[in-house]
């Protein structure tokens, strides 16, 4: 079994450098009646096996069929040995439909408490005052244990900040060699001087960037494969730990073994300096 490094904030706060999604888990935002979650349940299982502990998900995915494969996967396992997360769609960001939605992911996961609970998206039709009164009572509740956002740009994220009564440790959002968004916006920077962790979401752009010609010879150099060079970088940087959506052994294995080292700094800013297509938004959801 390997033990998959944490990263921990200065307030004390720590999460694994790499954990397992489970977006198209089921279906996508629609549950998918052909899937039985079968073949999902036996990925997160043998992640598992392999030695991770965290596993994201969110009420909106497979219309809730995601948290319940997550559920599924965890049967048996000692629940604090675990770190799961999940997520509240904008919809149901009011006081009451906050507290409606834990209650659904909690009973779909089959636990009785989550370590994270973060705002998918934002919603400017509903006040976010109305949103952090809810997360903190559960906080107090001791229903969710830490709480953060998803997508916030720093002035929303600041906004959140002054509103909620307890730290805000995670903005989740789209980044990796490609969609640099959060360092072109500021939020990297903002968040190291304000310990708050990233956690980046589609950290290989879909497997769309292993064949740059630029991680080829460092991939020769450290002995690793193009996609293992492309997601050390991401977790290389500060404040910043990722996930991935698996359902191969062979990819798990690949994906844990591309964590577990730290390529050298000039490496990195390499990288960072020249990595080919470098977008400044997200192609997928941008920050707001």
């Amino acid at each position: 079994m390997n033990k998959i490094p944490e990263k921990t904030l200065k307030c004390g706060f720590s999460m694994p450098v790499f954990g397992m999604g489970t977006w198209m888990m089921g279906g996508d935002t629609d549950r998918d009646p052909a899937d039985n979650g079968d073949s999902s349940v036996n990925a997160l299982r043998r992640g598992l096996e392999l030695g991770l502990r965290h596993i994201d998900t969110a009420e909106i995915y497979a219309e809730g069929f995601s948290e319940e494969i997550t559920g599924r996967a965890i049967a048996g396992w000692s629940r604090e040995e675990l770190f799961i997360t999940s997520k509240v769609w904008p919809t149901n960001l009011s006081y009451d439909g906050v507290l409606r939605a834990v209650e659904g992911s909690l009973k779909r996961i089959k636990t009785n408490y989550l370590d994270l609970y973060l705002i998918h998206n934002s919603n400017d039709e509903i006040p976010m005052s109305e949103t952090f009164r809810a997360l903190d009572k559960l906080v107090d509740e001791k229903v969710v244990k830490n709480i953060g956002v998803s997508n916030f740009a720093v002035p929303r994220l600041i906004k959140a900040q002054e509103l909620s009564a307890n730290k805000i440790v995670v903005n989740q959002v789209h980044f990796n060699l490609v969609c640099r968004a959060p360092e072109a916006e500021g939020l990297i920077e903002y968040a190291l001087k304000n310990d708050v962790m990233i956690t980046a979401w589609r950290p290989l752009q879909k497997a769309t960037i292993i064949d740059a010609e630029i991680l080829k010879p460092l991939a020769a150099k450290y002995h690793k494969t193009p996609a293992q060079i492309a997601l050390n970088w991401v977790v290389s940087q500060p404040n910043t730990v990722t996930m991935s959506t698996m359902r191969s052994p062979k990819h798990i294995a690949e994906n844990i073994a591309a964590v577990t080292w730290r390529m050298d700094d000039s490496d990195i800013e390499l990288l960072r300096n020249h990595f080919p297509g470098r977008m400044t938004v997200s192609d997928a959801v941008p920050m707001s």
